[in-house]
């Protein structure tokens, strides 16, 4: 649903420059692209670690296919789980723990069969929880900041474009078609700024909300377990996260 945003706005852009009887095609130009995209790129990596590049790169790749997960079903399964704990024990558990392939909820499974104390469970993984979110953080930054450089590299490809246009002042046909080709790196700059870079690092934002609430519920939803909560009871404990959804 999110990419449907970006495709109404270029369509909605796309419209109106036809619209005002505008071709599309003044509105591509190269060497303003590179010099907008190139410049941007450039200044980001200069100031960004090389790690945190890289996990910018895999969190675009949420955009396309989010991590899958649901809220709703990890209740259920907590709630599953608390009425076999209670049932056979928690090393009944032990098996499910093995076969559990969401990292988190299979580090959070272990420490419940290994018996680890709750208040240890529960400071562990609670550092777990603000460690991937200061760590999925620097990703959102990265793309924050290519929204920062962005508008003013396309001022600078502008500011050139127009260098250039001087140079024919005795052509004032080729004059004015230079500098109209001039400001499109402005409309670069400002465009990729406010249609990508600034939203996708918002999406992500709330992509790392969603991990974290998910994260905050199953140690409850463990923790609870770990307490021995019946499945009514822990079904009450996890209501809210469901309704902050």
């Amino acid at each position: 649903m999110g990419w449907a945003g970006l495709l109404l706005a270029l369509g909605c852009i796309a419209l109106a420059q036809r619209w005002h009887g505008g071709s599309l095609l003044t509105l591509l130009d190269g060497p303003a692209f590179l010099i907008v995209v190139g410049g941007t790129l450039g200044a980001v990596i200069l100031q960004t670690p090389t790690r945190y590049l890289k996990q910018a790169v895999v969190q675009l790749g949420w955009l396309f296919r989010p991590e899958p997960l649901d809220l709703a079903s990890q209740a259920q399964r907590l709630e599953a789980w608390a009425l076999r704990g209670r049932q056979y024990g928690l090393l009944a558990l032990e098996e499910l723990s093995d076969q559990e392939s969401e990292p988190f909820t299979r580090k959070g499974l272990t420490m419940l069969v290994d018996g680890v104390e709750i208040e240890h469970m529960r400071e562990l993984l609670e550092a777990e929880i603000t460690i991937e979110q200061e760590r999925n953080e620097h990703g959102a930054r990265v793309f924050e900041s290519l929204g920062g450089y962005s508008p003013t590299i396309g001022i600078i490809g502008a500011v050139m474009g127009l260098i250039q246009a001087m140079f024919s002042l005795e052509a004032p046909a080729e004059l004015g078609a230079g500098i109209a080709v001039a400001f499109v790196a402005t409309i670069y700059g400002v465009g990729l700024a406010n249609l990508f870079y600034l939203p996708v690092a918002n999406r992500l934002r709330t992509l790392h909300y969603h991990q974290a609430l998910f994260q905050e519920m199953t140690l409850e939803g463990l923790l609870g377990i770990a307490h021995g909560d019946n499945a009514t009871q822990l079904r009450r404990r996890l209501q809210i996260y469901l309704q902050g959804e």
